[in-house]
Order: structure tokens, then sequence, then C-alpha cells
């Protein structure tokens, strides 16, 4: 059985792992190549694109993919429509995998934004002066104009796994960290750079920079996460599995 897991998260290495030792499937994990040191896979690996929609068919039909799970980032727009697509048109079996999105808390000041360009919006109408962006670095540019106050720019901390070369933002300070990171550490790093509201996709997993925010009373921006195509989904590697070993027999 040949499988195309289309990956870059915890949950897809999890899946990979769990099936490195079944010699009835052959997994190729599919990576954007947005990390230049991806964390490692127990499988064939490719990256970079497909070439859109087309581009996959080809790949789907020409490497004889049996099965297809998409396992990329929950907050992904763009490849779980091409993935959806891409598989019916093919004529394959498509599952969503994606843990399930954090829920607001007591005592939580939870705003939420139905996209990045919406939360820039309620990060200039907030007010605020120190703002943590822990999002992709494609999305930074929509908070170029959000300001705080009488027409003053907010300053901005962005998290990165890596250095950035450039980040299009006024007033900025970069650090790089890989995760994850615990409760005390997130409360240091909010409390050292004075942050008053932090912004983050819905990602689901590990709370501790959400558990630090309420810890400190301070603000978070939640952008929501897209609609969901339709179709088979699970919320964990092993339930990933399962839907697998059922697709083979």
């Amino acid at each position: 059985m040949n499988v195309l897991l289309l990956a870059g998260t915890a949950e897809a290495r999890q899946l990979a792992g769990l099936l490195a030792d079944d010699a009835g499937v052959a997994v190729t994990a599919s990576l954007a190549g947005h990390t230049s040191v991806p964390a490692p896979y127990p499988c064939a690996v490719r990256t970079g694109g497909f070439g859109g929609t087309d581009g996959l068919v080809a790949y789907l039909r020409a490497a004889a993919v049996d099965a297809v799970v998409d396992a990329t980032h929950p907050c992904s727009r763009t490849m779980p429509r091409h993935a959806a697509d891409a598989a019916a048109r093919a004529g394959v079996p498509r599952l969503r995998l994606a843990r399930p999105p954090w829920a607001r808390q007591p005592g939580d000041v939870w705003h939420d934004a139905d996209d990045v360009d919406h939360a820039a919006r309620l990060v200039a109408e907030l007010g605020v002066r120190r703002v943590l962006l822990t999002l992709g670095r494609l999305e930074l540019a929509a908070f170029a104009g959000a300001g705080a106050g009488a027409g003053a720019t907010a300053s901005f901390v962005v998290r990165t796994v890596e250095p950035a070369d450039r980040v299009p933002l006024p007033h900025v300070e970069v650090v790089v960290a890989r995760g994850p990171f615990t409760e005390a550490e997130e409360v240091a790093l909010l409390r050292e750079r004075a942050i008053e509201v932090v912004v983050t996709r819905n990602a689901g997993g590990d709370e501790a920079k959400l558990a630090a925010a309420r810890a400190l009373g301070l603000g978070l921006v939640v952008v929501r996460r897209p609609s969901t195509q339709p179709g088979p989904m699970v919320e964990t590697a092993t339930a990933a599995r399962d839907w697998l070993l059922n697709v083979r027999r």
C-alpha cells in the first residue's frame, strides 16, 4: 500500500512512526520546504510543492498512491483544499488528520479573528503597544499598519524557528526559538518583552502560551481555523493508522 502523507506536523511524524514497521505500507512524507532543517521522518521524504491541484493529481497517478493522509497544519487553507480535490479526481481515498482546536477557558481575554487581516484590525482596535506574533512568516505583513493609540505604531515580537532574513514590520524584535515551551518559559518571555497581546492561530495542541497569557491577564487574538473539506477526519495519529489499515483490507 502506497501512502502519501502530507506532513509537517507532530501528528504526521507520529503517524509515520506508527507505520514504520509495517512492511505492507510504504509511506512518502511530503514537506512544503518552509523549514531548512525539518524534523526527521522514518520514511521516504519529498520536499516542495506539487504545482497545484493538477500537479498533485499527476503525482498520485504516477506514484500509484493508494491513500492520502492530509496532516498539514490544522490552520492551513490551501493544501487541504488541493488534497481533497486531487484525491477525488484521482479516485484515491483521502483522510484529514488534525488535532482538535483550543477552546476558550475561564480567565481568557480571548478575541476571535476570522483571518489574519481581521486579527491585525483587532490589534489596532485594542490600541496595544507590545504584541507577540506567533504566526507563519508569510502572514506577518498584515500587521504592518496596526496602530496603537493616537496614530502610534505597535511594536512587535515575532518568534520564529529559524532566523528571518527580512520581517515586513516596523518596530519588530525577532526571537529565534524552537518549541515546545513550558508555561514558565512563556510567562518569562511575555514579562521580559512587556507583551500586552498574543496573536496566534487556533492550532490546538500544546496550550503553554495560552496558559501563560491567562496567568498574566493578557489578551489573546486567536485566528479561527478555516472550514474543513468534506470527507473523513480524525484527530489522532492512532485513528489515522486505523483508517489506513481499514482502507488496505
